[in-house]
């Protein structure tokens, strides 16, 4: 009888072990979704970011490391090696990587915005740039922000050097400056995944539905196109989980995968730079509500933080210490009550109609 009972006890440790996960990747492994965040490679040489980043991750995405103003020093020189750090760290620790992004109208380097460039000439600088880094990360780089924040809160192309300053080309055509680049990006590696990404396009409204008209015109003429990233800085505790939920649903509907790739969730700090005890709990039921949103679509495939840990926040010298501690971990690496949201929703899995 003995016997049979630690066989029993045995046995109920190792389903244990199967269906109660203690990290966040091992919940989302089981899950079948991505779960992720930006970093910054002079980070992963900290001890408690690199092992943290690791144990609770499995997709990583460079913050700035891939953008033109660290590639590209000047127009004959590419830098990749912070970039390659990142992928050297993903690689080491089976995570997949994330590229982020090949065209964007801001944070460009001086050489390049002014230099005077004529249209033929931006044009090819840009293709030039395209076939190079994503032929230097294929095979390494899944996915790709092609194309990041083009339009405007009205859901109209942004003026912008790639645009209409002086542009590639295509100036006054709308969005077929954007189908051109998704092409150049198909053409340099086949094998990624192309994503256009945006901010303040998560719920319905004007910007949101402006992307999706163009991710359904550009899928309906066979542009390659695979996906939306939906950026999600939420700047405040009244996010709109339904709204959000259903442009998910509308976008998985137009068979491409959507991204959450820039979630986080800033509260208001006070003279000591400490958000009010009531606040991280607001905050954890924010963030529940965008995993659930997410799951609750089979479209939806990743979720990722800008950041995980609130010693390395954006959101501190963006709001000059006005807002912070957005992330699902404290500045010593503890998780917070966000975290414990987002554990719960994975743990909880997708609903069972998806």
């Amino acid at each position: 009888m003995l016997r049979y009972s630690w066989r029993f006890t045995i046995l109920a440790l190792g389903i244990t072990s199967i269906c109660c996960a203690q990290t966040l990747r091992e919940a989302a492994d089981r899950d079948g979704i991505l779960i992720g965040t930006a970093v910054r490679p002079p980070q992963l040489s900290e001890p408690a970011y690199a092992s943290t980043l690791a144990r609770e991750f499995n997709i990583v995405e460079a913050e700035d490391a891939m953008k033109w103003w660290i590639l590209r020093p000047d127009q004959a020189t590419y830098d990749f090696r912070q970039g390659d750090e990142v992928v050297r760290f993903a690689q080491a620790h089976q995570m997949k990587v994330r590229g982020h992004c090949l065209v964007w109208g801001r944070y460009n380097p001086d050489w390049l915005t002014q230099s005077h460039f004529t249209t033929q000439q931006l044009s090819q600088l840009l293709q030039e740039h395209i076939t190079r880094v994503m032929q230097h990360y294929a095979g390494q780089v899944f996915a790709w922000d092609v194309v990041n924040e083009a339009l405007d809160e009205n859901g109209a192309v942004r003026d912008s050097l790639w645009y209409n300053q002086p542009g590639i080309g295509l100036s006054g055509q709308g969005k077929d400056y954007i189908e051109q680049v998704f092409r150049w990006a198909h053409k340099a590696d086949p094998h990624a995944l192309l994503f256009y990404n945006e901010a303040e396009g998560e719920g319905l409204n004007r910007k949101s539905d402006a992307i999706y008209a163009m991710v359904k015109d550009f899928k309906r003429r066979g542009a390659p196109i695979d996906g939306v990233g939906l950026q999600l800085h939420v700047p405040a505790l009244d996010a709109d989980i339904p709204a959000i939920a259903a442009n998910i649903a509308r976008l998985a509907a137009l068979n491409v995968q959507v991204h959450i790739t820039e979630l986080d969730v800033s509260l208001p700090v006070n003279a000591n730079g400490l958000p009010r005890p009531e606040d991280l709990t607001r905050q954890a039921d924010v963030y529940r509500g965008i995993v659930r949103a997410c799951l609750n679509s089979a479209g939806c495939t990743a979720i990722q933080t800008w950041g995980f840990t609130d010693k390395y926040s954006w959101i501190g010298s963006h709001s000059r210490g006005a807002r912070g501690h957005a992330l699902p971990f404290d500045r010593a690496y503890a998780p917070k009550p966000a975290y414990r949201a987002v554990m719960e929703e994975l743990s909880a899995g997708r609903s069972p109609a998806h």
